[in-house]
């Protein structure tokens, strides 16, 4: 019996010209990667433009076997754009541009601040790429939490503890050891300054160039600069440097956003960013938010 040819209704032409289309692919598409040497898995996006007017669909098949090119190896901007360059050809005539974006959570062992302790920490993550006339995009978003300390309620608390220990030594002759045990007493430090788990999110455009995408390079750095990263496994001593790193790094959302936004600008490779901080406060029942922005919207075309 000779084998019938299978139909193909996506490659049979439009009875007339139809609009062009942005974005035609699939999404969610699961795909285990190497980022840092750690194993990332992904959910991919993947998609072309429907640029001739007469075709009636993609080849969808054509982009999900493409991506097999970046299975179980260390992601890159080389390997992006080569996978990106097989979405236009393998598509040659039908699309113009090529759309690849991968998310997921990046997990990084992080040492606790004092002791030997360690533990794991996720950091999530979407590269965000398109392959069209005009080169190679490449946008990088991150996601980091820390701890952040209100300097207003620091500032009050210590007023409080100043009031206090007039009260308590006003008619007092000072003895270093009164004063020492004052200190370490629930009455003597009667009041707190508020803390709260806060979050970074950054929006990086990268130079389409690196060889290699500098994830860790940048969480470290941000890290750095806001001194109070969230910790992972601790004990006690760990608890009291966070407690110290916390003292010393009295934060606004407006301090977090500049100390972040100079990190990035110290930071090699990046053509841009946009970045948000959201500090979910333990005061008020609304979030405190800052952003701020370099070189954003400059060549970032369609």
């Amino acid at each position: 019996m000779t084998a019938l040819m299978l139909p193909d209704i996506a490659a049979q032409p439009h009875g007339q010209d139809q609009p062009r289309l942005d974005f035609v692919g699939m999404r969610q598409i699961a795909l285990p990667v190497l980022l840092d040497g750690k194993p990332l898995d992904c959910r991919v996006d993947a998609g072309v433009s429907l640029d001739d007017p007469g075709a009636r669909g993609i080849h969808m098949s054509r982009l999900y076997l493409a991506l097999e090119a970046l299975e179980q190896q260390e992601l890159s901007l080389p390997a992006v754009q080569a996978v990106l360059a097989r979405f236009l050809d393998s598509h040659e005539g039908l699309s113009r541009q090529a759309h690849l974006n991968l998310r997921g959570e990046l997990l990084l062992k992080r040492p606790a601040l004092v002791s030997p302790l360690a533990g794991w920490k996720a950091y999530p993550l979407a590269l965000n790429t398109r392959l069209d006339g005009h080169g190679f995009h490449v946008e990088l978003q991150l996601t980091l939490g820390y701890s952040s300390t209100c300097p207003c309620s620091a500032a009050l608390a210590r007023q409080l503890i100043q009031q206090q220990f007039v009260a308590d030594f006003a008619d007092k002759k000072l003895d270093h050891a009164d004063i020492l045990a004052w200190i370490g007493s629930s009455s003597g430090i009667l009041a707190t300054p508020h803390s709260q788990r806060s979050e970074a999110r950054l929006q990086l455009r990268l130079d389409p160039d690196l060889q290699r995408l500098p994830v860790r390079q940048l969480l470290d750095g941000a890290e750095a600069a806001l001194g109070t990263a969230l910790q992972t496994a601790v004990k006690r001593a760990d608890e009291q440097a966070f407690a110290l790193a916390n003292g010393q790094n009295l934060m606004f959302c407006e301090d977090a956003a500049r100390r972040l936004h100079q990190c990035l600008r110290e930071q090699d490779g990046l053509l841009g960013f946009r970045l948000e901080v959201v500090h979910a406060e333990s005061l008020h029942a609304h979030d405190a938010v800052a952003r701020s922005d370099w070189n954003w919207h400059r060549g970032r075309s369609r």
